[in-house]
């Protein structure tokens, strides 16, 4: 396996937890957790395991700037803001959403880390005036490195590949990983990291917002990709990645009774807090398949807690949970 450049900055291993309450009151298979909530870079979360190889990336080319984008109160524009100021870079962040009067949640953070906030209000223009700041930064001398959304870029699955190993280096048995996708780096990289580590269960996406079938095209084609960094090319097809859409038909964001309740059933069983759009939705999905008799009894899942609560306190959701 070739040697790639990383910096280490996350919390790891992060630990692997039983939930017991959880799976009594579900009456269902028995129920872990991965912590990635913990990894510890601005409250923690998935990307920062991500962000380990995009930010040594960028250093490599000399880059001064961080730039990226995502909805108002992206958990991963938080994390990405924090590492800039960790690695003394500037950083922009183009944020679709109108501006409210007073931040809060993440888009409080990005403020506190120093991230200059460019809003648009329509979502469609979003990646045109992400590519225009990314060229009047070029034009200007500013060296940014452009961090693609999601961090999902071959270089950003890497973090969820040795993920995957870290995983499988704790020696804790799961028939099931199951967990929150979207833009598709921790779903590329967890495949990629089952193929090249022999995890022998399965690994399943809920998602969050987009089409199972682009799921599918989009995670197969970055894991393969992802793979040429580490040695010889694997390819994947669109067949070896699981994902279901069952659970994001209210769109993007919007906080339906199923999230709510996946929420407070978390915090009042284990005392484990969600956020209100990626992992309340991802634990929405399992619990509804626990429920359906999607998992056998005696099997294990490990929900793949990618963190995202200062999205709790948002305005959007805070007293509406």
């Amino acid at each position: 396996m070739k040697e790639i450049s990383r910096l280490k900055f996350a919390h790891l291993p992060t630990p692997i937890e039983e939930l017991p309450r959880l799976s009594e009151k579900l009456g269902g298979p028995r129920i872990l957790v991965k912590r990635d909530d913990q990894t510890g870079l601005a409250f923690g979360g998935n990307k920062t395991r991500k962000l380990e190889f995009l930010v040594a990336e960028a250093r490599e080319q000399g880059a001064r700037m961080l730039i990226s984008g995502g909805a108002l109160q992206p958990n991963h524009c938080r994390q990405t803001a924090a590492a800039a100021a960790r690695f003394g870079l500037e950083c922009t962040l183009v944020l679709n959403g109108e501006m409210p009067e007073h931040a809060s949640a993440n888009l409080l953070l990005d403020q506190l880390f120093g991230a200059e906030i460019v809003t648009i209000k329509d979502r469609a223009y979003r990646d045109q005036v992400l590519q225009e700041t990314y060229d009047q930064a070029v034009d200007t001398g500013k060296r940014p490195y452009l961090v693609t959304y999601g961090g999902s870029s071959p270089t950003g699955a890497l973090g969820y590949v040795f993920a995957m190993k870290e995983f499988m280096e704790q020696n804790v048995s799961a028939d099931w990983i199951v967990f929150g996708t979207s833009s598709g780096g921790t779903h590329a990289g967890l495949i990629l990291g089952q193929r090249l580590f022999g995890y022998k269960g399965k690994v399943l996406g809920i998602s969050i917002d987009e089409p199972e079938e682009w799921l599918k095209t989009r995670v197969s084609a970055l894991a393969s990709n992802a793979s040429e960094k580490l040695g010889k090319r694997i390819d994947f097809m669109p067949g070896d990645v699981l994902a279901s859409e069952e659970y994001c038909k209210a769109g993007y964001g919007v906080l339906t009774d199923a999230e709510r309740e996946a929420v407070k059933l978390f915090a009042k069983t284990e005392g484990l807090l969600l956020d209100p759009v990626y992992t309340g939705r991802a634990a929405a999905g399992m619990i509804d398949l626990i429920r359906k008799g999607f998992f056998k009894r005696d099997e294990t899942v490990l929900f793949w807690h990618t963190g995202g609560q200062p999205a709790l306190f948002a305005e959007k959701y805070a007293n509406k949970i």
